[in-house]
């Protein structure tokens, strides 16, 4: 890259690098800051849409190459209480696809994100982290863990749930945490899930199997944090009986590929996701439990509203940023506001012990069982089509 930025992106997550990558095709001169993390060994699990941006942005090839297909999400109440959903399996053949969406590990989307990286000449990758961001006279000022100063008219945070960015330039967002917490490990099983996603749901939340081709799968178990301290200090061994406990020793035998890592959970979100020239994206806008696969989903939701907002705008004009950041706000409103509520009352009702909140569920499940056009509506909303 030649010249100073026009734009930097903050953050070396996968909605980081997607946000770089995007905002360097529409053309800027982009500083990416990416400092290395530990490395992610959880998986996403990308719906169609997501999918299809990943393909047409270039950040991906194949999925078949990188992950495995969902075809089924397959739903099992294991509570005991007196109103009970019942088993209900969804099959992406009822909404006219091939498949929900695939589930990727994240090592190896963030390789494939940074090769599409690679390959723009006109942007710049720091392993660098940001100390401070200040309003400038022309832009926004930026001081950098190594003391160099960069400044850009446009900023995007893509910096994580803490993210400077977002403190530091006076975004406003509410934040909730649960004394839940996510247990994440990878299982070989003894009889394959095939395409299906499986959630057992439990008092204090799901115990989720996703497939990952073969006889794996990839454990996403959501309890009370003290229940899974518990749980992972009886090793291996206990481990491996509590989840054929869990999974009601449906596919037979389990193993454990990896160490269990538990992650604690919270929601945030902001009341705007742009202004001023700053962009926020990913989790340093918006983080919930992880229900309904929305995460990553999200974020990458996030990337293509900014790439939209990039190609609407004249940056030849003056203020271009903070015309950028307004309409990229507006585009993201609704469906940040629509998806926050849907994963918000999901979780909420999956823990409630109010009966009418587990009746609402179970009747929503009844319906959504026996009434094909609102499946469809269903599937649209996860699938974030609104």
């Amino acid at each position: 890259m030649s010249g100073a930025p026009e734009a930097v992106v903050v953050g070396g997550g996968l909605a980081g690098v997607a946000a770089a990558v995007a905002v360097a095709r529409a053309g800027l001169r982009t500083l990416h800051l990416a400092p290395k993390g530990p490395p992610d060994r959880r998986t996403s699990a990308l719906m169609g849409p997501s999918v299809d941006y990943l393909r047409a942005s270039g950040l991906i090839d194949d999925p078949a190459a990188l992950g495995h297909p969902l075809t089924q999400i397959r739903i099992i109440d294991a509570t005991d209480r007196l109103l009970r959903a019942p088993e209900t399996l969804f099959d992406s053949k009822d909404a006219g696809l091939e498949a929900f969406g695939w589930n990727f590990p994240n090592i190896k989307l963030l390789e494939a994100f940074e090769a599409a990286r690679a390959s723009l000449p006109n942007l710049e990758t720091r392993e660098l982290a940001l100390s401070s961001i200040e309003r400038g006279a022309t832009g926004w000022v930026l001081t950098l863990a190594d003391g160099s100063v960069v400044e850009a008219p446009l900023v995007v945070g893509s910096d994580g749930k803490k993210s400077l960015v977002r403190v530091a330039t006076d975004f406003r967002a509410r934040e909730h945490g649960f004394t839940q917490a996510a247990l994440v490990c990878d299982l070989e099983l003894g009889r394959p899930l095939g395409g299906a996603s499986v959630e057992f749901h439990y008092p204090e939340g799901p115990f989720t199997l996703v497939p990952a081709g073969g006889s794996r799968a990839n454990l996403v178990w959501i309890d009370d944090r003290e229940v899974l301290k518990a749980a992972q200090a009886t090793g291996q061994d206990g481990l491996r009986t509590t989840f054929l406990e869990k999974s009601q020793r449906l596919f037979g035998d389990i193993q454990l590929l990896t160490p269990a890592h538990m992650f604690l959970l919270s929601t945030l979100t902001v009341e705007r996701a742009g202004m001023d020239g700053i962009v926020l994206a990913g989790e340093a806008a918006h983080a919930f439990p992880p229900i309904g696969a929305q995460g990553l989903n999200l974020g990458l939701r996030d990337v293509a509203d900014l790439a939209a907002a990039l190609a609407a705008t004249d940056r030849t004009a003056p203020g271009w940023a903070n015309a950028v950041s307004t309409d990229y706000a507006g585009r993201r409103a609704d469906d940040l506001e629509r998806t926050g509520g849907m994963v918000d009352a999901l979780f909420r009702s999956l823990l409630s012990d109010f009966l009418p909140a587990q009746a609402l569920r179970a009747g929503g499940l009844w319906a959504l069982r026996l009434l094909p056009p609102l499946r469809k509506r269903a599937f649209g909303l996860g699938m974030g089509r609104g």
